[in-house]
């Protein structure tokens, strides 16, 4: 597996195991989880991708009990997770209305709650989930500052962010933020061109793709005619055939020839799914190709 290096000189594997349906799984046990992410660490793929919010709140102490079955893993993993979002749930009975909260209170509690669910002393990514309308941008600098100097978290990053919420958060703190997790796959290519990957890649800020299959959407067995997923469905096919692997694989190979250093989040409860995630590396892809495969989602060729 591939390593993607971040601004601190601290690395990920190019894929990440996404946890956010974990808590949706037939069976949550402990050996079953555990199960997935040794198919993980089997293929390289050491970093998995959490937020607090996830299976309303669940899922992060899901992941926890595992470690605390095998506090070794405490050791081969990198983990990422997220704040900001406040759900509608009874985790949180006084929550009114879903909103953002990246007040210092809020955000240095959740590192508490994440660190303590998790089971882990430090957490290697912390992403802020969503631009916070209402954010004071230096309250909230000073504070991932503060964590970063603290230990608790290694590194900081966002995610959903454009090129200007970027830039004024980074002006606020004197570390430097390490990736923008966006929607990049075949099927929402906007980034390519609304400023974020050209941002990113400006700053040497490697990027993480969440939904990079489109939701499922790629390889749906109900495909509308007249989509994008309809007219990439033949050429992924042709592709996967040519070089014995599937349409998933293809389309995270176009995603991870880009330069900038693409990491998809990658989430499935299935294990035979799981353990199929290290083929997209076997995958040729030049430019004429992946040009083929852009042009099939938009519709139209390059002007």
């Amino acid at each position: 597996m591939n390593r993607i290096t971040l601004p601190n000189s601290r690395t990920l594997s190019q894929m990440a195991y996404g946890v956010w349906r974990l808590s949706e799984a037939q069976d949550t046990s402990v050996s079953a989880n555990l199960a997935r992410i040794d198919a993980c660490l089997a293929q390289g793929i050491t970093s998995f991708d959490h937020a607090d919010i996830y299976g309303d709140y669940r899922c992060e102490a899901l992941f926890g009990e595992v470690i605390k079955a095998r506090p070794s893993l405490r050791d081969a993993i990198e983990v990422i997770t997220k704040t900001d979002i406040m759900l509608l749930s009874t985790q949180w009975p006084g929550t009114r209305v879903k909103h953002y909260d990246t007040t210092p209170a809020h955000v240095l509690a959740s590192v508490d709650r994440s660190l303590q669910r998790i089971g882990v002393d430090v957490i290697d990514l912390l992403l802020i989930h969503r631009p916070d309308p209402l954010c004071d941008a230096d309250a909230l600098g000073a504070c991932l500052d503060g964590l970063v100097d603290s230990g608790k978290v290694r590194g900081i990053g966002v995610s959903n962010y454009m090129p200007w919420d970027v830039d004024l958060l980074q002006s606020r703190m004197k570390h430097r933020l390490q990736t923008n997790q966006i929607e990049l796959s075949l099927l929402c290519t906007s980034p390519f061109v609304n400023g974020q990957i050209a941002h990113a890649q400006q700053h040497r800020m490697p990027v993480m793709a969440w939904s990079p299959l489109g939701g499922g959407r790629l390889h749906s067995q109900a495909q509308e005619a007249g989509t994008a997923a309809s007219r990439l469905s033949p050429a992924l096919s042709r592709l996967a055939l040519a070089s014995g692997t599937d349409a998933t694989a293809v389309a995270m190979a176009w995603l991870m020839h880009h330069p900038v250093g693409v990491l998809p989040v990658m989430g499935s409860n299935q294990l035979p799914r799981i353990q199929t995630f290290e083929q997209a590396f076997a995958v040729p892809m030049d430019r004429q190709t992946w040009y083929e495969l852009y042009e099939l989602a938009n519709g139209h060729e390059v002007p």
